[in-house]
């Protein structure tokens, strides 16, 4: 039986996704993607430009790499800017896929979350695909799925921040309000654990790219990512069990014997 993973229709073996900036070189960042076996990767069109990454050698090495890719609008703070930056990569890229983010604070790059829902209905509306950066509040999400998302990426943490998962309590309620959509956590994961908490939580995948980038040894940390993702989604299917306020004893008393 597979587990495989179906976002707007296109089935994928891996929950792992990964970003491609900051790496210390391209073959540095083709090996990480290699051994964390990622089924998407992530590209800014602005970044990537702005940092003059040989252009066409940057675009051909990542095709190459056998993972989905996933533009996105990273860097954009108005609705008009990410769209307009979606639309370039549609031509770019040739496809309808979009990470759609707004940035609104400019010290945590938090979402502006009416642009956000915003330039998701224009997209959506214009033939694409949108996987929007989020936050784990409710009525945004609901927003979001009205404007024609049907995935939704909330942070764990501020992007590049290594925090983990920092409100547990939304994030399950943001899993429990949306049982069969796609819910991928986006940002602010910093090491293998985070990611395993995020599947045990039942998350559909996790899209990191720091705590592999700037990494001692990007590649083995990928592949540490992707064995924890997998870890993680196994003991989610499998049943954890619940908690307790109090210990209950794990041998049993049956048959024990009685000192007088």
């Amino acid at each position: 039986m597979t587990d495989d993973l179906e976002l707007y229709g296109i089935t994928l073996a891996s929950r792992l996704m990964l970003g491609t900036a900051q790496y210390p070189s391209p073959a540095i960042l083709a090996d990480a993607v290699r051994a964390a076996e990622a089924g998407i990767v992530t590209v800014s069109l602005r970044r990537e430009n702005a940092a003059a990454r040989t252009g066409q050698d940057f675009w051909g090495l990542v095709r190459g790499l056998g993972a989905r890719i996933l533009p996105n609008t990273a860097g954009c703070h108005s609705v008009k800017e990410a769209v307009t930056t979606a639309h370039m990569a549609r031509e770019v890229f040739g496809t309808p896929w979009i990470k759609l983010e707004v940035i609104g604070e400019a010290d945590t790059l938090q979402p502006d979350v009416f642009g956000l829902v915003e330039a998701a209905g224009i997209l959506a509306a214009d033939g694409f695909e949108v996987f929007p950066y989020t936050t784990e509040d409710l009525v945004v999400a609901e927003r979001l799925m009205e404007a024609g998302c049907r995935v939704l990426m909330p942070w764990g943490a501020p992007i590049g921040s290594g925090r983990g998962l920092n409100n547990l309590y939304g994030l399950r309620s943001l899993r429990a309000h949306f049982p069969d959509v796609p819910l991928v956590i986006d940002a602010g994961i910093g090491l293998p654990s985070h990611a395993a908490a995020a599947m045990e939580l039942g998350y559909d995948a996790v899209l990191l790219n720091t705590a592999v980038a700037k990494a001692g040894d990007p590649a083995a940390m990928a592949r540490a990512f992707a064995r924890a993702i997998e870890a993680g989604r196994a003991a989610f299917l499998a049943g954890p069990m619940p908690q307790r306020d109090m210990a209950a004893p794990s041998t049993p008393v049956i048959g024990k014997a009685l000192l007088g």
